[in-house]
């Protein structure tokens, strides 16, 4: 994904479920999971 901090600015505004915070991880992603209308967690992502 292009930009995680903007989906992730959408998905809360959504009120969808965070499962993970957004945050950086030390292999160079960027990412937050979000929990789906049906139950299933999503990994959101983008390269740093």
């Amino acid at each position: 994904m292009d930009d995680v901090d903007a989906a992730y600015a959408v998905v809360r505004a959504s009120g969808a479920e965070i499962a993970h915070p957004l945050q950086d991880e030390e292999w160079g992603v960027r990412r937050f999971f979000v929990r789906d209308p049906n139950g299933r967690v999503v990994n959101v992502l983008g390269r740093r």
